[in-house]
């Protein structure tokens, strides 16, 4: 629909459109919130720099990795280094706490309200900070969980367990054989559940949540909802963005909001019910939280 069409970057005033998104929190009658990458980078899950140093300096040095996400591609030559390298990614990105309270602010501005998550981020971070389960839609799988990797039947399975002892256990980059998960029915090695190709499994959990996203829009159809984009690049906008700008304007008593440095943009079919703004996310949740204690 708007494929061909010249989008509209934020050229509104900062504070202004600030204000007009606290506005729309609080007299939406629900707000969607559509969460790509951006958003886990602005609560502190930065792939590369301290944090890469800090956690995966050994790799780094041997292999040359300048970021966790490229090292998750490497062709490790054995499992036991695969599973040590994954095993201290998953920790580090899913396990531990989020480096700065973002998800928790932005909890807070939404918890009364009657609101659904879409997300393509996987570390789970929405959940940790208090969203309802069942208000939440993981479309692109989730680093607790494993799944085959055939895959030969279409369940996943928790990790938490093993992936803390296969933190805790590894030495020299690598961890002891018996930890390696293997497929409870065909003995093939296990796998992370996250879409990277077309053996990605949709479990029953995933048809749920989705099923429970299209029923929220449907309740809301022609209400005035809050569409909130937050760091959705143009990756994966198929998943998020584009449909977000189609309920807009299909819906004259939506409104689409979105938070992205450098690049918080609209079509221009949409303008009128848009609000745009290029910053760090974790500052404009911020300045509306002070707004609402004041």
């Amino acid at each position: 629909m708007f494929l061909q069409r010249k989008t509209m970057r934020s050229t509104a005033d900062y504070s202004a459109e600030i204000n007009r998104l606290k506005e729309e929190i609080e007299t939406s009658d629900a707000v969607l919130i559509g969460a790509g990458a951006g958003l886990s980078t602005a609560a502190g899950f930065t792939y590369s720099g301290e944090r890469l140093r800090k956690y995966f300096g050994d790799f780094a040095e041997k292999y040359g990795f300048t970021d966790m996400y490229s090292g998750g591609f490497y062709p490790f030559e054995t499992l036991e280094e695969h599973w040590a390298y994954w095993s201290r990614y998953i920790c580090v990105n899913r396990y531990m706490d989020a480096p700065n309270n973002i998800y928790n602010m932005l909890f807070e501005l939404v918890k009364d309200k009657d609101y659904f998550v879409l997300t393509t981020n996987v570390d789970h971070q929405f959940q940790k900070a208090g969203f309802d389960k069942h208000s939440l839609f993981y479309t692109q799988g989730d680093y607790g969980l494993f799944q085959c990797s055939e895959p030969c039947h279409n369940e996943t399975y928790d990790n938490e367990e093993i992936i803390r002892r296969m933190f805790a256990e590894q030495k020299n980059m690598r961890v002891p054989t018996e930890l390696i998960p293997k497929c409870p029915k065909c003995g093939k090695p296990m796998t992370m559940n996250l879409r990277a190709d077309d053996k990605f499994v949709q479990d029953e959990g995933w048809y749920k949540a989705n099923d429970r996203y299209n029923d929220f829009i449907r309740r809301h159809e022609g209400m005035h909802i809050l569409l909130l984009e937050l760091g959705v690049g143009f990756n994966t906008p198929v998943i998020i963005k584009y449909p977000f700008w189609q309920m807009t304007a299909k819906n004259p008593n939506a409104v689409y909001a979105c938070i992205n440095y450098g690049e918080a943009c609209c079509p221009q079919e949409i303008a009128r019910q848009a609000i745009c703004i290029n910053g760090d996310i974790r500052k404009v949740l911020d300045k509306i939280m002070l707004m609402e204690n004041s």
